[in-house]
């Protein structure tokens, strides 16, 4: 296709992916750990929001990049 010489797929590996999906969650929960501690006032549920944000994103995260690295 005309498109794949102009846009050439990327051989990204799956660690590669995982490593930065790791350490893009440090960041990102950092940020919302201290957003939800500013919200709330209340630091024990900050940490919880933070805690089950971490867990679902991760994933999330993870197959948004192996969808985008098809292209």
């Amino acid at each position: 296709m005309f498109l794949d010489k102009i846009i050439k797929p990327s051989k990204e590996h799956h660690k590669k992916s995982i490593l930065k999906t790791i350490s893009w969650r440090i960041v990102a929960s950092t940020d919302t750990l201290l957003i939800s501690w500013i919200i709330t006032g209340d630091f024990s549920m900050a940490s919880a929001i933070m805690s089950v944000e971490v867990v679902t994103k991760i994933f999330l995260y993870y197959f948004h990049e192996r969808i985008w690295s098809r292209f």
